[in-house]
């Protein structure tokens, strides 16, 4: 069984630029090698997740560079968690 990796932790701050203008991920310290399918918990519902997270971290990290903010950022940490 070959599994597969899961970083969950996408975000401007783990992104690099090289010397070629090549894109590489940074820091690893949440990433997990699973050989089923789903991980759990998921850090904020506690719900199942796979590799899919990842997709959807990148959905999050475009709508921020067009943007400028995050998706969901509020003043109380609630009120992020609730969007």
């Amino acid at each position: 069984m070959e599994g597969m990796w899961i970083h969950r932790d996408i975000k401007p701050e783990n992104l690099l630029v090289g010397a070629q203008g090549e894109l590489k991920i940074a820091d690893f310290g949440w990433s997990v090698h699973s050989f089923n399918r789903r991980r759990t918990p998921e850090m904020v519902e506690s719900v199942k997740h796979d590799a899919d997270v990842d997709i959807w971290s990148l959905g999050v990290l475009c709508y921020e560079f067009l943007y400028g903010v995050p998706p969901f950022e509020a003043k109380e940490h609630a009120d992020t968690y609730r969007r």
